[in-house]
């Protein structure tokens, strides 16, 4: 028994996106840690964030809003990042509640991700 994981693949988070967050598996695409990386948001795991955020860019710490209740994400649209690609992009809408505001909102990006050494890393939002 578990809990649906909170990318919304329809799977479990224990066969899903936990592997990834313990560190026994690595995200194969671009999309795939992206998806991670938002279910890391939702179950609050600064530490996967960190690791897979790209050395260039990674910053010294992530603080996260306990206001803030991710509740859904919604994939736009995405190029390369497939297990042969070094760059990938990821458009996404994440869907959120702000109990201090008392008020939904929404993060829209487009991200870049890079892969170094055979894993994937989420660099910064694209411009």
């Amino acid at each position: 028994m578990g809990t649906d994981c909170p990318c919304g693949s329809g799977m479990m988070y224990v066969e899903c996106c936990g592997p990834l967050h313990g560190g026994t598996v690595t995200a194969s695409t671009a999309l795939g840690l992206m998806r991670s990386r938002y279910s890391a948001f939702a179950v609050r795991d600064t530490r996967y964030l960190l690791a897979t955020w790209h050395p260039e860019t990674r910053p010294a710490s992530v603080d996260l809003d306990p206001a803030v209740e991710w509740r859904r994400l919604r994939i736009l649209n995405w190029s390369d990042g497939s297990e042969d690609d070094d760059v990938g992009m990821v458009e996404f809408v994440a869907h959120y509640w702000d109990s201090t505001r008392r008020q939904y909102g929404r993060q829209h990006e487009n991200s870049r991700f890079a892969r170094q050494a055979r894993r994937w890393f989420y660099v910064e939002p694209a411009p």
